[in-house]
Parts: C-alpha cells; sequence; structure tokens
C-alpha cells in the first residue's frame, strides 16, 4: 500500500509562491486517522490495513463499529477504508497507530480519490460533449439530440441499441481519482494539506490521499529530489 490517509474537502482558496505568483489550491483535513485493524493471510486470507477517520457521536454509530474501534484505542469513527499491503508492508504498521499529514513532509505529488459531485440527470451534450444537431438549416426540436440511436439492421441485424451507447442519463456521483497532483504544503498543527488545482466531490466531501503509484519522469525527478532535501 502507498501510503494514505483520509480528509475532507474544506475548499479553495490561493497561495503565493516566492516570486509572487498565485497558486490555486484545494484546502483538505487530511487525518489524524486510526490504524483500526490489521488484516493477515491466516486469519482472513489477504494481508491489509484498515485506517478510519473522523470522530462521530456513539448515537451516530452502531455498538460492532463502536467495540471495533475501541480495540484500536479509539473512540467512535465516521469513516473506515481498507488498503491492501505486502507481508512487509503490514509490519509498518501498528494496532491504534495515528497516521498525520507529517508522513507527508518528503512527498511532492499525490493521487486524490473521491467521489464527484452528483449532478442528476444530464443530456448528451452535458454527459458526452456531444455536439448537437444544426442551430438552424430547419432543425426543429432537435437541436440538443443526439442524434440515431440505431435503425433495423443495427446490433446484428435485430434493432437492438448496442449496449454502452452514450445516451442521456445520470451524471456524476462517481468514484474519481486525479493522479499527480502537485502537494504545495501541509501544516501539520492543523493538519492540513494544500494542493494545487480542484479535487473530486463537494466541500465536507471525504477523500483518499495517497502517494502516487506512477510519476511522469519530470515529476519524478521533483519528488526524488523532495525526498532528498
Amino acid at each position: 500500500m502507498s501510503l494514505t490517509i483520509l480528509g475532507t474537502k474544506l475548499g479553495m482558496t490561493r497561495t503565493f509562491t516566492p516570486e509572487g505568483k498565485s497558486v490555486p489550491v484545494t484546502v483538505v483535513q487530511a487525518g489524524p486517522c486510526v490504524v483500526t485493524q490489521l488484516k493477515t493471510a491466516d486469519n482472513d486470507g489477504y494481508t491489509a490495513v484498515q485506517i478510519a477517520f473522523g470522530d462521530v457521536k456513539p448515537r451516530r454509530s452502531t455498538m460492532p463499529m463502536i467495540g471495533h474501534d475501541a480495540k484500536a484505542g479509539s473512540g467512535p469513527k465516521r469513516h473506515h477504508r481498507e488498503f491492501r499491503v505486502d507481508d512487509k508492508g503490514l509490519g509498518e504498521y501498528e494496532l491504534g497507530q495515528a497516521l498525520t499529514v507529517e508522513k507527508f513532509a518528503k512527498v511532492a505529488f499525490v493521487d486524490v480519490t473521491g467521489t464527484s459531485k452528483g449532478k442528476g440527470t444530464a443530456g448528451v451534450m452535458k454527459r458526452h460533449n456531444f455536439k448537437g444537431m444544426s442551430a438552424s438549416h430547419g432543425t426543429e426540436r432537435m437541436h440538443r439530440h443526439g442524434g440515431s440511436i440505431g435503425g433495423h439492421a443495427s446490433w446484428r441485424g435485430n434493432g437492438q441499441i448496442a449496449k454502452g451507447k452514450r445516451m442521456s442519463g445520470r451524471l456524476g456521483a462517481e468514484r474519481v481519482t486525479i493522479r499527480s497532483l502537485e502537494l504545495v504544503s501541509i501544516d501539520p498543527e492543523r493538519n492540513l494539506m494544500l494542493i494545487k488545482g480542484p479535487i473530486p466531490g463537494p466541500n465536507q466531501g471525504m477523500v483518499e490521499i495517497r502517494v502516487p503509484s506512477r510519476l511522469y519522469k519530470s515529476k519524478a525527478k521533483v519528488q526524488a529530489a523532495k525526498a532528498k532535501a
């Protein structure tokens, strides 16, 4: 497992470089997270680490989860996430261990995963970036239409709509990952991360932040330089 932490998206602001350049950033309340379970191949059939984030009132949790969190010496938590690790990686964690933003002090880029904003039912122009029909030349009530979805000879000649045909429907509210975002700075005292650019989801939405699984050569050089600093 790459180093991972859970957090809450607070919103966007901007910061400035020493040269005075404005940089848009997203502020994330990241951690502290607690290791609530260590899964082993002998007991569970695979190795994984479970972490929890966000305090919650006992009446908002369940008795099994309250007892589960108590085994790690923690109060009830709102969010629980599990990440696969190998046997070597499992040895780096202990039950009840706290994970904070300080562990990202030598990290230059992060991958961020969240649930995108739900936008309800949307047409093909908004959902799939369709061009739409002609704005004039006799077009009537079809300006934002997607065009033909198939004729009698479509889909092996039985006239059915092909599977995966792009049409109108629900937009958003999906799990989205944005890779290799620049980690501008961290604030260990307030458990804050400043990440360059936007990240998925609404304000107060839960996000997963981890060390990138892969980087372009140019970014890999920046990461290597920061790790040595």
